[in-house]
């Protein structure tokens, strides 16, 4: 994950924010039964074999695979067919285990085994990277997330003609040395103005616990910074009370130490949201994963140029993706809706931001 500005971007100027997620999706058709773990965690098993078990009502779990490594093959569905060992799954209607309780405790998926993964590979044909710190950490919290937080995503499109004529002509005006110097670029304007959506929509600025709802008083933005086997948040504190140049100065001192691995605790632990922005890389959009305990974390894509009509004219705009990917505990729909317009009105009209 990278920090800094957005190259060229595109968008209808006001089309409403897509949703998707849990709330939002089509329920999609049964499918097969997934074949139940064994005691090494993993049954393997081929896709039309699978299918055919799935066609006719066959217990993946009830099998030994002839195939290679215990594979299960269409000939072991036939014999199973043919000697009467087939067991049905449940059908439908069938009375279904009790979910668990809010706040109850869920069972741990238990990964493949390590030696399960190596015996997939030739020896000799790659290497073993030993993980660090750091690769520990963002796994552990990013896979917390993914199985504890609810996604759901929001995308608008913003055109940022404005934003780019603004700052072109801000950074001319700028002091070029001294203090008081400052460059600013697409992503300072992206954390002032989630900061100041943020401000304006209180509801999103919350964190989640148990206990009950934190509501923040300040707004402090992480922006995600990719270092040499990872990546750092730094965190802009009180964004919605800084300048943009104060944004500006700060993010790039943070950034420089992050790149360095010189940032201390408190200077990437916390905050409200978070930034990542992929621009730089001309990814046009994505979907970003919460950091804990964000409710929140805004994926910016890169600019592009397109056509847009306004009034009865074809223009060129500057257009960006953005996507907000909300915690949906604590986050319901129309607050992260209410907060994405209010971040799309502040960076298509960045005076805004100096109100």
């Amino acid at each position: 994950l990278g920090v800094g500005g957005a190259t060229t971007a595109t968008a209808v100027r006001s089309a409403p924010p897509q949703t998707r997620g849990e709330d939002a999706r089509a329920a999609k058709p049964a499918q097969p039964p997934a074949a139940p773990a064994n005691g090494h965690g993993r049954i393997f098993v081929s896709p039309l074999a699978r299918r055919l078990a799935g066609e006719r009502g066959i217990d993946l779990g009830a099998l030994k695979g002839s195939g290679p490594r215990g594979r299960i093959v269409k000939r072991d569905i036939d014999e199973a067919l043919s000697s009467g060992r087939a067991q049905a799954p449940a059908r439908a209607g069938t009375a279904m285990t009790a979910i668990p309780p809010a706040g109850a405790a869920i069972s741990t998926i238990t990964p493949m085994a390590d030696d399960k993964i190596l015996a997939l590979y030739e020896k000799g044909s790659y290497e073993i990277i030993p993980h660090d710190g750091m690769r520990k950490v963002i796994a552990q919290r990013l896979t917390l997330s993914k199985q504890t937080i609810p996604h759901f995503y929001l995308t608008v499109e913003c055109r940022i003609d404005e934003l780019l004529r603004a700052r072109e002509r801000m950074n001319a005006a700028a002091p070029k040395d001294g203090p008081r110097a400052y460059k600013l670029s697409v992503n300072d304007f992206v954390i002032k103005a989630l900061a100041l959506a943020l401000a304006q929509v209180p509801a999103a600025n919350v964190t989640w616990t148990d206990g009950g709802t934190l509501r923040h008083k300040y707004c402090d933005v992480g922006v995600a910074v990719a270092v040499e086997g990872g990546l750092f948040t730094p965190v802009i504190r009180h964004a919605e009370l800084k300048s943009l140049s104060e944004i500006s100065n700060e993010m790039r001192d943070l950034a420089d130490r992050a790149r360095k691995r010189r940032l201390a605790p408190h200077e990437y632990q916390g905050g409200t949201t978070s930034i990542s922005n992929l621009g730089m890389y001309g990814i046009k959009s994505f979907d970003a994963v919460i950091n804990p305990p964000h409710a929140t974390i805004l994926a910016v894509g890169a600019g592009e140029k397109r056509p847009v009509v306004v009034g009865a004219k074809v223009e060129a705009a500057t257009i960006i993706s953005c996507t907000l990917s909300c915690d949906h505990r604590v986050v319901d729909g129309a607050v992260g809706a209410e907060l994405l317009n209010a971040f799309k009105t502040l960076i298509e009209d960045p005076v805004r931001m100096l109100v």
